[in-house]
C-alpha cells in the first residue's frame, strides 16, 4: 500500500501564488494527478502528469496559472499555482493510477491523499 500526503495548502488573497506538494511513501512509476472538490460540487479534474514525467493535462480554467511537475525520483508531485482566484478554492487531492493515460476521472485513480485546503479570498 503506497501512502499519498499533500502539503502547502492555506488562505489566500486573490492574485497570490501557492505551491501544493504531495509525497509517495514509496516510489512509484504511475500516472499523477491532482483533483480539487469545493463545497457541494463534484470532485473535479484539475492537472495530470504521466509516468515519465513527459505528458501533462491541465483542465481549462487552470492553464497558463498552474503548473504540475514530478521530480526525478518519481515520489514528488508538485503544483505551482499562480494568479490565484476566488473559484480555485476547495480541498485539493493527490491522486495515483496505473492508468498509461492521464485520465481526468476520479474513479480511475486507484490511490488518493487526505486532501490539503486550499481557500482563496477576494
Amino acid at each position: 500500500q503506497v501512502d499519498l500526503v499533500e502539503f502547502g495548502g492555506g488562505l489566500v488573497q486573490t492574485g497570490d501564488s501557492l505551491r501544493l506538494r504531495c509525497l509517495m511513501s514509496a516510489t512509484r512509476s504511475d500516472t499523477m494527478a491532482w483533483f480539487r472538490q469545493a463545497p457541494g460540487k463534484e470532485r473535479e479534474f484539475v492537472a495530470g502528469v504521466s509516468r515519465g514525467g513527459d505528458f501533462y493535462r491541465y483542465t481549462d480554467s487552470v492553464k497558463g496559472r498552474f503548473t504540475i511537475s514530478r521530480d526525478n525520483a518519481g515520489i514528488t508531485l508538485y503544483r505551482q499555482m499562480t494568479d490565484l482566484r476566488p473559484e480555485d478554492s476547495g480541498i485539493y487531492y493527490c491522486a495515483a493510477t496505473s492508468s498509461g493515460t492521464v485520465t481526468s476521472r476520479p474513479f480511475e485513480y486507484e490511490t488518493w491523499g487526505q486532501g490539503t485546503q486550499v481557500t482563496v479570498s477576494s
